[in-house]
């Protein structure tokens, strides 16, 4: 028995070698940061705002790649099967403290295959509409979902992403029976609203801000519990008559799940540097995301907090995969 502790002990200590060694010498090339939604929604964005920064931080490039599907489970799981060197990173979304509870064969263990890095931003969605549509209010818009009910419909990045979990908190307290159409990211789901194929969506702001200045689209509520900067017209929901509604998004950075701990500080690094930088913070402002930069232990209970709340959330309105 003294022989197998001596020797568990000496792996450990041969393991935290490696990880300080690998480390010291990273990044030696370019980094792949999968961002598992379409190019041109919020989670693109803000992937490649941080990314084109940490590779500044590095001297290496940060690879953006798009791995939309399955409610970004497709580029979870990329990542999750990745050789834990650091070199494959992933931009999640709420949508990974969902999914536990909306799928039971997932390809993945999030507490076991991924490890978490940071929590990168907070962003509120915004309540849009096509202009066609007359509803200028939540309430206009409630009175018409209840006069015609199952009529109106709201599109989504998919099943548990943070605009369906919108949807869904929107529909339970307020006794509107909107139906969910998914897409497979916002980008999508923004540009048919545009064309008037579906009535509306909870949206990241950041993608919902320009086509909104532009007069695209028209906002009727932000889900959060104060106001926008990036629309500072726009009311909070809880405003507009749906009191104590309130639903945010994040994007966080993670790692395969066995990456050393040592690598997984430097990438932290990195990340927080890259937060700080005017550059980021202006585009980060500019597309109503809150810079966040948490160490690994603080998203790692942030993670395990989210997964209970939204599993709550998906038993009580029996969500299931579409």
């Amino acid at each position: 028995m003294r022989f197998i502790r001596t020797l568990v002990r000496f792996n450990a200590i041969g393991m935290l070698a490696a990880g300080a060694a690998m480390a010291q010498g990273y990044p030696e090339k370019s980094i792949t940061m999968i961002a598992p939604f379409p190019a041109g929604g919020s989670v693109d964005l803000i992937a490649r705002a941080v990314a084109q920064q940490m590779g500044d931080i590095w001297g290496q490039s940060v690879i953006v790649v798009n791995r939309p599907g399955a409610g970004g489970n497709i580029g979870a799981e990329t990542v999750a099967r990745a050789p834990p060197d650091g070199y494959t990173l992933l931009m999640g979304t709420t949508a990974l403290a969902s999914s536990p509870a909306l799928y039971s064969k997932l390809a993945y263990d999030l507490t076991r295959d991924l490890a978490p890095v940071s929590l990168v931003v907070t962003m509120t969605n915004v309540l849009i509409v096509h202009p066609s549509l007359p509803a200028r209010s939540v309430q206009e818009l409630l009175a018409l979902a209840k006069a015609r009910p199952g009529m109106l419909n709201s599109a989504s990045a998919g099943v548990g992403s943070s605009n369906h979990l919108a949807l869904v908190l929107f529909n339970m307290m307020t006794g509107a029976n909107i139906t969910h159409v998914p897409y497979k990211g916002a980008a999508p789901a923004v540009a048919d609203v545009m064309g008037g194929h579906v009535t509306m969506t909870f949206v990241p702001i950041a993608a919902a801000v320009p086509p909104v200045k532009a007069a695209r689209l028209r906002a009727l509520g932000v889900t959060g519990a104060t106001r926008s900067a990036a629309l500072p017209g726009v009311p909070t929901i809880s405003e507009a008559g749906v009191a104590g509604y309130e639903a945010t998004s994040w994007n966080a950075l993670l790692a395969p799940g066995s990456t050393a701990r040592e690598l997984v500080l430097k990438i932290h690094s990195a990340l927080a540097a890259s937060l700080r930088a005017p550059r980021v913070r202006e585009i980060l402002v500019s597309s109503g995301a809150e810079a966040v930069g948490s160490s690994p232990d603080e998203f790692a209970r942030f993670l395990r907090e989210e997964m209970v709340k939204w599993a709550k959330v998906v038993k009580t309105a029996g969500i299931v995969p579409e």
